[in-house]
This record gives C-alpha cells, sequence and structure tokens, in this order.
C-alpha cells in the first residue's frame, strides 16, 4: 500500500485531498499547524506542527516515509498577500525549501508535488497554457513562483522528483468565506434564511475566472503523480471561463427572493487581473483527467450546506 504526506492538510483543500487518496486505497498522513476542526477517518496519522521548523518537518518525513509527498501549505490568499508580504514569502517560499531540504537530507525517494497558482502568470485575455510567460503582479503570486523555481533547483541539481501545479481558481464546501464564492454564497444563505429581503455586498464583478470544483482538483492531484509524466509543470483547472457577475446571478437566483446588489470598494484589490482562464490541454493528454462536476455544482453543495 502506497502512502502520502499532505503538508497543509487543515485546510479547505487538505481534508477533501486526504479523502481522494483515502478512497483510493492509501495511507493517508497529515500534517498543518492547525489542528484538523473535527475527525476524519481518512487520516491514518495527523501531526500539528510548524513547516518553519525545519527539524520538526525532517522528523516527520523521515518518520513516515512516504511515497508521495504533496504541499499545500501557504498563505494562499492574494488579499492576504498584499496585506501580509513578509509572511507569505516566508510560509510559501522558506516553508517549501524546509520540506526539499528534509527530503534531500533523508535520501527520501518521494515524489513531490508542489501546489502553485494561475497568479503566476502574466495578464492574459484568453487561455493560459503552460508555455505562457510568468510574470505575476502580487505578492502571492511572485511566492509561488519562487518556489516553482527552486523546485527546477533541486530537481536539477540533486536529481530529486519534483511536479510543480499552476492551479487555477476552485472552490467547494469549506473554503473560507474572505474568498469570493463562499463569501457570495454565505451572504446568499443568510438572506434565504431570514426570509427577508436582503443584500448581497461585492467588489469587482468584472473579472472573468476560471472556476473549478475543489473534488475536480484533487483527483488531478493524485492522477499527476500516479501517471509517470516526464513533465514538470501542470496547469490544474476546469478549462472554462465566467464572469463573477453571472455567477452572482446564479447565487442569487438559489435565494428565491429579493436580493439587492452593493458594490464595496473595500473589497477591491490593488491589482487584479481580468481574465484568468486555464488550458488544462496537457493535464487531460498526459493524465487523462476530466472534470466530473461544473462551479455550479459547487455552489449549489455549498449553499445547500449552509442552508440545511
Amino acid at each position: 500500500m502506497k502512502s502520502v504526506l499532505i503538508f497543509g492538510s487543515g485546510g479547505f483543500v487538505g481534508p477533501h485531498l486526504a479523502e481522494e487518496f483515502h478512497s483510493h486505497g492509501y495511507t493517508v498522513y497529515g500534517t498543518d499547524i492547525i489542528p484538523l476542526k473535527k475527525p476524519s477517518e481518512s487520516f491514518n496519522g495527523y501531526t500539528c506542527m510548524d513547516m518553519l521548523e525545519y527539524e520538526s518537518v525532517l522528523k516527520l518525513i523521515e518518520s513516515t516515509a512516504p511515497d508521495y509527498i504533496i504541499n499545500l501549505a501557504a498563505i494562499s490568499s492574494v488579499g492576504d498577500s498584499w496585506k501580509i508580504p513578509q509572511k507569505t514569502v516566508n510560509v510559501n517560499v522558506c516553508g517549501t525549501l524546509n520540506i526539499l531540504e528534509a527530503v534531500r537530507v533523508s535520501g527520501l525517494k518521494a515524489k513531490i508535488l508542489l501546489i502553485g497558482s494561475s497568479e503566476e502568470y502574466a495578464v492574459a485575455d484568453g487561455p493560459i497554457s503552460e508555455n505562457y510567460p510568468l510574470n505575476a503582479n502580487n505578492p502571492y503570486g511572485i511566492s509561488k513562483t519562487a518556489q516553482e523555481n527552486f523546485a527546477r533547483v533541486y530537481r536539477t541539481s540533486y536529481g530529486m522528483d519534483i511536479i510543480s501545479t499552476r492551479t487555477f481558481n476552485h472552490t467547494g464546501i469549506g473554503q473560507p468565506e474572505k474568498f469570493v464564492i463562499p463569501s457570495f454564497v454565505r451572504q446568499a444563505a443568510e438572506i434565504y434564511k431570514s426570509g427577508r429581503k436582503g443584500t448581497i455586498y461585492t467588489g469587482n464583478l468584472s473579472a472573468r475566472r476560471d472556476l473549478g470544483d475543489v473534488r475536480d482538483m484533487v483527483s488531478a492531484y493524485r492522477m499527476i503523480l500516479e501517471s509517470g509524466t516526464e513533465k514538470t509543470v501542470f496547469n490544474v483547472g476546469s478549462g472554462k471561463c465566467y464572469s463573477l457577475e453571472d455567477l452572482l446571478k446564479y447565487i442569487v437566483s438559489l435565494v428565491n427572493g429579493d436580493v439587492e446588489i452593493a458594490i464595496s470598494r473595500e473589497k477591491f484589490r490593488p491589482l487584479d487581473n481580468p481574465v484568468i482562464w486555464c488550458d488544462n490541454s496537457r493535464l487531460r493528454f498526459e493524465t487523462g483527467w476530466k472534470p466530473r462536476y461544473t462551479i455550479f455544482d459547487a455552489i449549489r453543495g455549498m449553499f445547500e450546506s449552509m442552508t440545511e
């Protein structure tokens, strides 16, 4: 039975990823600086640990000796990265370096998957392939570009088996409400439960985003690791792009009530790419992956979980 160690497994994506591997017969180890909100049968072991403490990272990797290592741990909000750029770089870059160094020092022949972001790319007005230029314009994207650069250094200098993703936007049950879709859905759910007229406060609605269901993202991560591919960088995204305005209209339709939309300047970012759209051709060709869900499936699931 193969095993996987997931850093950052206490966050939004972690439990979904653990379930994906557990359901496919893996031994699953998790670690995060925070404890799990509720016990999960998907984890065979879970360790509360700060990944910025190198000796702790080394000890965990040596004791679990996993076949696969996945790093989800990150300051993952673009908005947060503008507020705390130093911490963003520390966690996203130095934390990753602790993992890479620990694997190198231990001599473990694990395959490593580092989760990056579409925010690494230069501004585009159409689908983006892995060959499109990188030119991040926010601290989060810059930190993920640095993570990917270090992956290349360790791959070429030490022969380590490292794959990087450039993952596009995704959502689902459990995503924090500081992200746009769960923020919209939570506000809509509160209006629905109140039975009264209400207001949803938004930022920039003209932005167009490739938005997928988190369940599809985690299946892609597993299939990349299992594929035996020689490619070292993968876009992971749905391949479909929607304006936030259109998604908000769908969310409002779930309320079946009187909803007003109010634009809040406080919700605008200093810089916001107008279009972020995934060309996932490489992922499909190399792994056979294809999405099973739509963004509307994800939104409806979130709405139902918040109103049940």
